[in-house]
């Protein structure tokens, strides 16, 4: 499944001992009326338990040179040194990537089982846009957009 380019976010929320994230590559937008976002997490991921404990959740879509912090937060490393060195704010009780070319804020609607991972949707409450290229995932390895 490496073969198939898709975009890098980071899934974050705020949970009982501050903020969690994971880089997740399975989300995509749900549906548009209402307006619906999904994402892929892994069961036994530490932002999956701070997404349901804080009933809502934030994507930041990373772009072309933020590889760093998609590495960062792909790793297993306790939670807060995943933000160690990461450029962020709160927003609203979430977190958001700075440079982030899109971050989108979510209402926790449904948690579904979905093999290995849990699959998370969440009603859009906020959605911010800035221009530049997404990073992309591509036969294990980060690129930009050619």
């Amino acid at each position: 499944m490496g073969m198939l380019p898709t975009g890098v976010t980071v899934v974050a929320a705020t949970g009982p001992d501050g903020p969690a994230g994971a880089t997740a590559n399975a989300v995509c937008s749900l549906s548009i009326e209402p307006m619906l976002m999904l994402a892929c997490l892994d069961r036994g991921s530490r932002t999956l338990l701070a997404v349901q404990a804080a009933n809502r959740f934030a994507i930041s879509v990373l772009q072309a040179g933020q590889e760093q912090i998609a590495r960062a937060f792909a790793t297993k490393a306790p939670v807060a040194d995943k933000w160690e060195g990461v450029a962020w704010h709160d927003r609203g009780g979430l977190p958001a990537i700075d440079g982030a070319l899109v971050w989108v804020a979510c209402d926790l609607r449904d948690v579904i089982a979905g093999g290995d991972h849990v699959i998370v949707t969440g009603e859009v409450c906020e959605l911010e846009t800035n221009e530049g290229d997404p990073l992309v995932f591509h036969s294990g390895d980060y690129r930009p957009l050619d």
